[in-house]
């Protein structure tokens, strides 16, 4: 069956006009206490409706009113997952969610709508490639990045309900890492309240960070690893012990920024999260699970919301769990969850983002295809 054609499907299921809060973050964001232990809330998110089921979930993210949308992959869904939407139907269930996701606090659907449309380029949808990262930004936008592969080159930003508002890069163009106009894999992205800059991990096929104007799509700046220049040379791949490679190897996999303008990086499979100002200039780094090799163990960044931001959350595919470190001395000082099929339990943990209360959420590829949220817990 080819993968699902969602085009430019807009779904709201909740009454009422834009439901996205906007302008800056409010008081209450980062009132939340800062935790290291967690236990999981089995009953978010609510039952999908209209006979939904989602695919491999590449992106989470939580916006000024603590809802929480999420992307996902429908042509990574199998045939057997969806019966109901095959021709001739070969059972009961399911049809493909759209690619975007609003869920409010309690995990109901707000909203849902992507795929193909007028002046933009979705993402290609299939089982290992396609939409790949999501960010609202302070302004109540939505940003989509679009992963892994030569031909996945480009974020894209839209309005809440799904309106197109901008295209960075052109797919199937890539110019490698130092190129100012098109980009190289892009697995996720940030705006800087602060500066209305987008900071995008720029990261499958490139090696670096890039920033540009978030209203008018206007290169900046742009940094490899330590705050190299960055090169595209062959690395080899990651052994335990060896002296840490002065380029990112990447894929540069995720990024957040603090309030005070830190800005957080995953080099995953080089075990590591690196520390820059906003202008790229290196600041510290820290290893994680060092003896992992192949995918790497840094598969996403997020810091907790306590004034401080005391805490940057990792979730580890690799190793089926999700890191606590010590923001500022990048030190290990917790961790949660295995492998396993069972609630808080993870199949391939993807990204992570935390609301103002201090919940945490969690995306899971591969076979996992499920959204998880996690309470703060004594």
């Amino acid at each position: 069956m080819n993968a699902p054609k969602l085009r430019g499907l807009v779904l709201a299921l909740a009454a009422g006009a834009l439901v996205v809060g906007c302008g800056t973050e409010s008081d209450a964001r980062g009132t939340s206490q800062a935790a290291t232990n967690f236990e999981v809330d089995p009953w978010f998110p609510k039952e999908l409706p209209n006979n939904w089921v989602i695919g491999q979930v590449t992106g989470i993210a939580v916006d000024a009113d603590d809802h929480v949308w999420i992307v996902h992959r429908p042509g990574s869904l199998t045939d057997r997952e969806l019966g109901s939407y095959t021709n001739p139907p070969t059972g009961m269930c399911c049809d493909p969610a759209p690619p975007v996701i609003q869920f409010d606090p309690e995990g109901n659907v707000v909203r849902a709508w992507g795929g193909p449309g007028e002046g933009y380029d979705w993402p290609e949808t299939g089982m290992g490639v396609g939409e790949h990262g999501i960010h609202v930004d302070h302004n109540g936008y939505v940003w989509i990045g679009s992963g892994p592969g030569g031909t996945m080159a480009h974020v894209l930003k839209f309005t809440p309900d799904g309106e197109f508002r901008l295209q960075i890069g052109r797919a199937g163009e890539t110019g490698g890492s130092n190129n100012t106009e098109l980009l190289g894999g892009p697995a996720a992205l940030e705006v800087d309240p602060e500066t209305n800059e987008v900071f995008i991990a720029d990261g499958y096929v490139n090696r670096r960070v890039i920033v540009f104007d978030a209203e008018t799509g206007e290169y900046r700046r742009h940094w490899g690893a330590y705050g190299n220049v960055p090169e595209d040379g062959p690395l080899g791949a990651y052994q335990p012990g060896e002296t840490p490679t002065q380029q990112f190897r990447g894929p540069v996999h995720g990024i957040a920024i603090s309030r005070d303008g830190e800005v957080f990086v995953a080099d995953r499979r080089s075990n590591r999260v690196q520390v820059f100002t906003r202008d790229g200039e290196f600041l510290r780094e820290g290893f994680i699970a060092t003896d992992t090799r192949s995918m790497g163990s840094v598969w996403d960044v997020a810091l907790s919301r306590d004034p401080e931001q005391r805490y940057l959350y990792v979730p580890d595919g690799t190793n089926y769990t999700v890191w606590v470190l010590d923001r500022q001395t990048l030190e290990i000082v917790n961790r949660f969850g295995r492998q396993g099929r069972n609630a808080g339990q993870f199949q391939w943990v993807h990204n992570l983002a935390v609301d103002s209360n201090g919940n945490v959420f969690t995306s899971e590829v591969d076979t996992g295809k499920r959204v998880q949220k996690f309470t703060p817990s004594p």
